[in-house]
């Protein structure tokens, strides 16, 4: 896309980039111009790196100063996007990542007012691109394994950061999220009529995987801590991982960012593999300090009723993504997700009529296989 005649050529961003609006191209391009001189990025390079789930979209550029020999660049509209909670959580004032060792990008340029940042490269390789897709066994010397293992090393750097002063995973958080499932994926998604009996069941359903939820220790919870929002090294998978998507953090159930690893949206494993991973959390956990349960047994728990949150949560967000953002791709990872929540619907008392509902709302669409794992 050429830059407009206003903007210096040399402030143009690449071609393969598309502006909706042609005054916010030309603002990035002026402000791209200005980081050449700060920063020594290279704006003729300018590429995309990546889009979310969100209104945010990430570009790399070259900086042959930089570490990695290039820089992020987060285009962030402040009338769509809110920026503060990222800077608050990456260096402010009362929760300090990047103090606490926590591997997130460094801070380079804000530009407030129209939500353009400049940042520390990562790297290009994403966790869930590093991952051997037909190792299914994470043996002892495993990249898997020692992915993994790295990841669970970082959870607990995370955890251990003081997070007294970030919003209250609350009654009312929970229930929002909760509230995805029969608003979207339930109703408008897979056509289910939802009346008064069903969303009694619902209702009472909720309030008991709440009440789970609130009674769990609580700490830093990154809220999306899962195979595509860390960054890993392909030649080296016991490296320090990066972490990125982190402006949604809580104080909340120290489970939750767990759930996210082992039960990700993007990639299932065997129960056995999950159970393996999750004891040996619990134990560097317990010896970091972390407010963990005493007994591995009652951590399980905990972990099993708060990834039923998460995933309900979840499967009415890429419901929406899809039908109302047009993000269809996400449509995929559906029957992932569905799997482990109706694995522990299914197995645990007062949960049974969820779990018959989410079949049936499976049985109209055309069949989701139904496993159910471990009991505890």
């Amino acid at each position: 896309m050429t830059s407009t005649s206003s903007t210096p050529a040399s402030a143009s961003p690449a071609s393969d980039i598309h502006w909706a609006d042609p005054a916010r191209q030309q603002a990035f391009g002026i402000w791209l111009a200005a980081q050449a001189g700060r920063h020594g990025v290279q704006p003729d390079s300018l590429r995309s790196a990546s889009a979310d789930a969100s209104f945010r979209r990430y570009f790399r550029v070259d900086a042959p100063t930089a570490p990695r020999g290039t820089l992020i660049i987060m285009d962030a509209p402040p009338e769509k996007e809110d920026c503060h909670p990222f800077v608050g959580v990456v260096d402010g004032p009362h929760v300090d990542l990047e103090a606490g060792g926590v591997g997130v990008p460094h801070i380079l340029e804000w530009d407030e007012a129209q939500g353009f940042m400049l940042l520390s490269d990562l790297g290009q390789h994403t966790f869930l691109a590093t991952l051997e897709a037909t190792d299914y066994d994470h043996g002892p010397a495993s990249r898997n394994r020692a992915l993994y293992m790295s990841a669970i090393d970082e959870l607990v750097r995370l955890q251990a950061v003081p997070a007294d002063s970030l919003p209250l995973y609350d009654d009312a958080l929970l229930q929002r999220e909760l509230d995805l499932l029969p608003e979207w994926y339930l109703t408008q998604l897979r056509g289910v009529s939802l009346d008064e009996a069903t969303r009694t069941m619902l209702a009472q359903t909720f309030a008991l995987i709440k009440a789970e939820a609130l009674a769990q220790p609580t700490g830093f919870v990154h809220r999306d801590y899962h195979s595509r929002n860390l960054m890993a090294d392909p030649a080296d998978p016991k490296a320090r991982l990066g972490v990125i998507d982190f402006q949604d953090a809580v104080r909340g159930p120290l489970t939750y960012d767990l759930v996210s690893l082992l039960r990700d949206a993007y990639v299932i494993w065997d129960e056995d593999i999950q159970l393996d991973y999750a004891v040996r959390f619990w134990e560097k956990a317990r010896k970091a300090g972390l407010p963990v349960a005493d007994d591995f047994g009652d951590y399980w728990r905990q972990f099993e009723w708060m990834g039923l949150q998460r995933h309900l949560k979840v499967l009415g967000i890429f419901a929406r993504l899809a039908l109302r953002d047009g993000k269809r791709q996400y449509l995929d990872d559906i029957p992932r997700v569905w799997t482990y929540a109706h694995r522990v619907a299914s197995r645990y008392q007062g949960l049974g009529p969820l779990a018959r509902l989410l079949e049936q709302a499976e049985a109209a669409h055309g069949g989701t296989q139904t496993q159910v794992g471990y009991t505890f």
